[in-house]
């Protein structure tokens, strides 16, 4: 693989992981625009591996604590980072069962250059509605297992490509009032066991195909993610202790468009 290629597909993956701008979408387009091949299964897992290492260094803080909460339940006492780990098991099942039966119907993704256009227009669209009529006045303490099946649900979506499991969990959030950095931490925490699963999934895909040799190529990639998506999670909440989502949809509504005019000329 083209030294290129490989940092392009890192950082892509690293940078829009987390970002509510769909990372799925941005690595299709990524031959789309340049004309490489499919970077394949090692690849795949490689970069993922990567920004599933960078959420959990940046949130163990709050891993720890639910670790502990789970502790602290098994004992008969249920703490607040105990109910939001319960919050974040509930939240991942839709996702669970619907991806596996995606996987088996399709095993490399859904591709299609249109959809992907009207899920990244109309999905921005619908972020930057919520971000503006969305109150912020709840935060993570406030979580109620209706919040959490709602979430959940939805991300489901987030297997179409351009929906963005990152945009429609913190859209999901916004309208149900939660602060915008509140919204940013549960997406980032959900993500840990989503990314977890699907990684498992293609590395067992990788197993299975009798080519699971972990190159030096596919550590570069991993610790590329790694790095830009531990950056932008760093600059993203720093972002949004005194902004909006509002640059995020008003890019997704211009990609959209332009995902759009490509697909219909």
């Amino acid at each position: 693989m083209p030294t290129l290629q490989l940092f392009v597909l890192a950082l892509v993956q690293g940078i829009t992981e987390f970002l509510p701008i769909s990372s799925s979408g941005h690595l299709l387009l990524v031959p789309l625009f340049t004309g490489w091949p499919d970077q394949g299964l090692i690849i795949d897992v490689a970069v993922h591996v990567g920004s599933l290492a960078a959420v959990i260094i940046y949130c163990w803080r709050d891993l720890l604590h639910m670790m502990l909460g789970l502790v602290a339940a098994f004992k008969g006492k249920i703490t607040p980072h105990g109910r939001i780990l319960g919050f974040l098991l509930i939240s991942t099942i839709p996702i669970v069962v619907a991806g596996y039966f995606l996987n088996k119907e399709f095993p490399n993704g859904i591709r299609n250059l249109e959809l992907l256009g009207w899920a990244t227009l109309l999905f921005g669209i619908i972020l930057y509605i919520s971000d503006k009529v969305g109150m912020t006045i709840r935060r993570l303490e406030h979580l109620t297992i209706l919040d959490s099946i709602l979430i959940g649900c939805a991300q489901v979506l987030a297997l179409i490509p351009g929906t963005s499991r990152a945009g429609i969990t913190i859209t999901i959030a916004r309208i149900s009032g939660f602060e915008r950095k509140e919204c940013a931490r549960f997406s980032m925490l959900l993500a840990i066991p989503v990314i977890l699963g699907a990684g498992s999934l293609k590395g067992w895909d990788l197993y299975m195909t009798g080519n699971d040799t972990i190159t030096i190529t596919a550590l570069i990639a991993g610790c590329l993610a790694f790095l830009s998506a531990l950056i932008t999670i760093w600059i993203l909440m720093l972002w949004l202790q005194k902004s909006s989502y509002t640059p995020f949809a008003v890019y997704r509504i211009l990609l959209g468009i332009l995902l759009l005019a490509i697909s219909y000329s």
